[in-house]
């Protein structure tokens, strides 16, 4: 298969770092494609904003109907209640939920005003909370970054004066006592980190799981940004990780292999 199908690299991310969500490691030597593998909230909430995005669709009603769709993918406690609500209020959340979700934004707009509001416009109808707000914002530009070519300078420069993240850590001064954490200030930089320091898409994988953190959802944002950067994920990922998917789900990421960009007039 084309490994190169847009979003699939966070949706690998989820599905490989699913089974150390709440098994952690603290190494980079761990077995990646085993067989208890699986996709989580963190799939089927980026399917649903792409398919917001790509269909015109209302965010609230998308986002809602997904969920309900897979109701046991692992939701956390507020957005459960906000998935039944009939008229659903955001909850002034910084949880990464909105980050994870937000991939396809970097990929469907062209440029950065763009990316920033309509990245803001997916996370606020829960995410309202600036640093909620913020992560988003972060892996989406990131994302368009990657798609433009810029080096990794250009992004990590970018991520830190226009978001005040502090990305000159390294992994190794990171990992040793880093704990899960599940929110956007907690979670995304180091997620950043690890792809800033990978030498390639599966290496970011690796880096991020290895961080011994909330796996699936750092592993998707680190995902996210190493398919734009690196513009390819090794076949035999991409195959294991696209046979775990069912159909709807595939089906919305080969509409977004066919789009580049939508009219947001």
């Amino acid at each position: 298969m084309n490994s190169l199908n847009k979003m699939l690299g966070a949706i690998s991310g989820d599905v490989l770092g699913s089974v150390y969500e709440f098994d952690p490691i603290k190494s980079k030597d761990f077995e990646l494609l085993g067989a208890d593998c699986f996709f989580t909230d963190d799939t089927v909430m980026t399917i649903a904003v792409a398919d917001s995005l790509m269909n015109g669709r209302d965010y609230v009603e998308t986002l809602q109907m997904w969920a309900q769709k897979y109701p046991g993918a692992g939701y956390g406690g507020w957005f459960n209640k906000w998935i039944y609500e009939d008229f659903p209020e955001p909850y002034n959340s910084f949880g990464n939920g909105s980050a994870m979700r937000s991939s396809s934004v970097g990929w469907l707009f062209d440029d950065e005003d763009a990316v920033l509001k309509e990245a803001e416009k997916s996370a606020e109808i829960t995410h309202n909370h600036p640093e909620g707000i913020k992560g988003v914002q972060a892996v989406a530009l990131g994302v368009l970054m990657g798609r433009k070519g810029c080096s990794k300078k250009e992004i990590r420069e970018k991520l830190e004066t226009g978001f005040g993240y502090d990305l000159s850590q390294k992994l190794e001064q990171i990992r040793p006592n880093y704990r899960f954490d599940v929110t956007c200030q907690g979670s995304v930089p180091q997620a950043i980190i690890a792809f800033l320091e990978s030498t390639d898409f599966e290496d970011a994988i690796r880096n991020s799981i290895s961080l011994g953190g909330d796996a699936d959802t750092q592993a998707c944002i680190t995902g996210a940004l190493a398919e734009a950067h690196y513009k390819n994920i090794p076949d035999e990922i991409a195959e294991f990780v696209y046979s775990r998917l069912t159909p709807d789900i595939k089906a919305v990421l080969e509409q977004l292999r066919e789009r580049t960009k939508i009219d947001i007039s």
